[in-house]
């Protein structure tokens, strides 16, 4: 019997040891899709006790402590309720967490970070809370810090097209320091013309562009103005959260006549919105394409779902879920869109519902070429799907139909700056996976092949497939 979260944690063969040993275990790593701070970055933020660390904003630890019966009070906090508090409240329910990935990851942190091996308990509970809050205290363990323990190489934040991205330029300029932080472009709320928010949203873009906006065309210029200022800051991706995936054949005159619509505060229809974000997505894409960018596009995500919740602690929460509309069609329609003017950039495509992977796979193998290895990606298995069998799901969708050897790995999607762990969980995986098709001798014992195709998975594939090099270089310019 092995012993928990031994050195051989989720290698269950020789050669799965070895890959992961000589190969994958110390490479570095490409964060290139987060939700972590620019200002706590270059804050070096540091964190009193783990509570604040661990607690403080991660919703798929509150799910668990809620699914556990602990009172939301010692989940989100409340009056009278002391970070230790919180703190024995998470302790109590790791021991029912076995079979959710997040018991191994917290033991995983635990250990990597803070050099605590016990299991976390209830019993356990206060000696591990004076130890890594004597860590967390001592010099070392700030924002940067962990990040560069880590051997984080970039990392790229998720920010608003009318972001300053103040700290970002900032960051550029601290000594020693040597993560690139990269922002990403999310329009999202110029897409979402029903919701309250878009006019106000629209007249922030014009402040941000320095730009009045008083139709549609006058929007994408704004919008093209800051897709280029976030170039200038470093900016190589775009990221979209598509809770559905919209189509429309629409001319951009009719789009304009949507937005207009909109702008005015009038609600607009399903097929209406569709037509008027379908011309937007393709605008900026193009954008993207012209300037060598990733686009990104998360998909089937049902958010919000606890209206009383939702009121109560506002989104992000812990009370969204996985969606499952019908996506086939328009991601089609959409990238075909963008191909037929040889103007489809590369492109990452994330489902949150499991079912769409093969769907995926399969789509994305139609619009492959260019001469650009793995220019449409299956993304990595994201939230819901960031487990053991969700990550051996989307690995298994993408070998049986496209190249494994060139997808571009893992990605946190975290606020936590504690979450690195999450890619040594992936990259043991992704060497056992190989590992067992060798010993079965589903493909030759070729270390050297093996290796490097493991190697590719972990971290270079990524930095081979995102321009971060010319990132860097375009920024080193822009300040000389």
């Amino acid at each position: 019997m092995k012993s928990f979260l031994d050195e051989q944690f989720l290698l269950h063969n020789e050669t799965a040891i070895k890959l992961y040993e000589d190969f994958a275990k110390d490479m570095p790593i490409i964060d290139y899709h987060c939700h972590l701070s620019p200002q706590e970055i270059y804050e070096n933020k540091t964190f009193g006790n783990i509570t604040e660390a661990w607690l403080y904003g991660d919703h798929y630890k509150w799910r668990l402590m809620r699914a556990n019966g602990i009172e939301e009070q010692y989940i989100t906090g409340g009056e009278g309720v002391t970070d230790y508090d919180r703190f024995l409240a998470y302790a109590k329910t790791v021991p029912m967490m076995i079979g959710n990935p997040l018991y191994a990851w917290s033991h995983l942190e635990l250990q990597r970070y803070f050099g605590v091996y016990e299991v976390l308990n209830e019993a356990s509970a206060p000696a591990i809370w004076e130890k890594v809050k004597a860590k967390l205290n001592s010099d070392g363990f700030g924002a940067r810090d962990l990040i560069t323990k880590s051997k984080v190489t970039v990392v790229c934040t998720t920010d608003d097209p009318c972001d300053s991205l103040e700290y970002h330029l900032k960051i550029q300029e601290i000594e020693g320091f040597d993560t690139a932080v990269l922002p990403s472009f999310r329009p999202d709320k110029g897409l979402e013309l029903n919701r309250d928010t878009f006019s106000e949203w629209v007249g922030k873009l014009s402040q941000a562009a320095g730009t009045a906006i008083s139709d549609y065309d006058s929007f994408l210029a704004a919008l093209e103005s800051r897709v280029e200022f976030f170039h200038s800051v470093g900016g190589r991706v775009s990221d979209h959260a598509l809770d559905y995936v919209p189509f429309g054949v629409a001319t951009r005159e009719e789009a304009g006549a949507i937005f207009a619509k909109a702008l005015a505060g009038q609600k607009v229809s399903r097929e209406e919105e569709d037509k008027y974000k379908t011309v937007t997505l393709t605008f900026l894409g193009k954008l993207y394409a012209d300037r060598g960018w990733v686009m990104q596009f998360h998909i089937n995500a049902a958010r919000n779902n606890n209206s009383r919740m939702f009121a109560q602690l506002g989104p992000d929460t812990g009370y969204d879920a996985v969606n499952d509309t019908p996506l086939s069609s328009a991601v089609i329609g959409l990238l075909d869109a963008l191909d037929q003017e040889q103007a489809l950039p590369k492109t990452i495509l994330y489902s949150l519902n499991p079912r769409d992977n093969e769907v995926l796979a399969a789509i994305i193998g139609s619009f492959q070429g260019g001469g650009i290895p793995g220019k449409i990606q299956l993304g990595a298995a994201w939230w819901f799907n960031d487990t053991k069998d969700g990550m051996l799901a989307q690995m298994k969708a993408l070998a049986n139909v496209g190249l494994i050897s060139r997808f571009v790995g893992m990605l946190t999607d975290s606020r936590s700056f504690l979450s690195y762990t999450r890619h040594e969980y992936f990259r043991r995986l992704v060497c056992n996976l190989i590992g067992e098709w060798a010993e079965q001798g589903e493909v030759p014992h070729d270390m050297e092949l093996l290796g490097q195709i493991v190697q590719g998975i972990a971290y270079n594939n990524a930095k081979e497939y995102f321009p971060f090099a010319s990132a860097l270089k375009t920024v080193s310019a822009s300040q000389s």
